[in-house]
């Protein structure tokens, strides 16, 4: 399973990065408002940084419109991944930036009938929030279940990333289920590492060796 950071922040990415397990980035319109920069220099950031896919948000709301704000987030490197929300506008656009060859996230989804319609478009991945449906009463992680049992039943190529992730248990939930990809905040990608049996551990052997003789 492919572990991509959620977030805007250059120093996050970096750091992630520098641990060897990023094999991408999601952003959003939220993510790029909170690093007080310019969206142009975010991603150009961003890009010089990460050689795996990165999703670029687009913001408006017509086909017409989202078409092409996607070609030109697409021209700034080949690892573009444009995001596009899942609206029959929206979807309308992919099927046209498929042909286009551009790859495409279909977002905020939440349903596995949305998803279906995503895939359908030839949407290159499809971003369940399973989070978001936690915090209304839902099992978020059913979802992904369906969306991968449907796309086993009809072959379909799109790649699903559990998005809206809150803790650890969403990441194994995922990888069981067999997701694609998880995408997540800097703390939860941290806390991946940490199990309190390994502190005292480590804690343990470093106090023993302390016991060894030097000579």
């Amino acid at each position: 399973m492919k572990l991509f950071v959620d977030t805007a922040l250059i120093e996050e990415i970096t750091e992630v990065n520098r641990w060897g397990i990023l094999d991408g980035v999601t952003t959003n319109p939220t993510h790029v408002s909170k690093t007080g920069k310019s969206a142009q220099k975010v991603y150009e950031e961003i890009l010089r940084t990460v050689k795996g896919p990165v999703s670029l948000e687009t913001i408006a709301e017509d086909a017409e419109g989202i078409v092409r704000e996607a070609r030109e987030l697409a021209a700034k490197a080949d690892n573009v991944v444009v995001k596009v929300p899942i609206t029959c506008d929206g979807l309308t656009a992919v099927k046209q930036l498929n042909s286009e060859g551009i790859k495409t996230n279909v977002t905020v989804v939440f349903s596995p009938l949305q998803a279906l319609l995503a895939a359908k478009c030839g949407a290159t991945y499809v971003s369940p929030f399973i989070g978001r449906l936690d915090a209304i009463g839902h099992t978020g992680m059913e979802i992904v279940q369906q969306i991968k049992a449907i796309y086993d039943n009809y072959d379909y190529s799109t790649e699903i990333i559990v998005a809206s992730i809150r803790h650890p248990l969403h990441v194994l939930e995922a990888a069981l289920i067999g997701a694609d990809i998880c995408t997540m905040g800097f703390a939860t990608m941290k806390q991946l590492y940490d199990h309190p049996l390994t502190d005292l551990g480590i804690e343990r052997f470093l106090n023993d060796w302390k016991k060894v003789p030097k000579e």
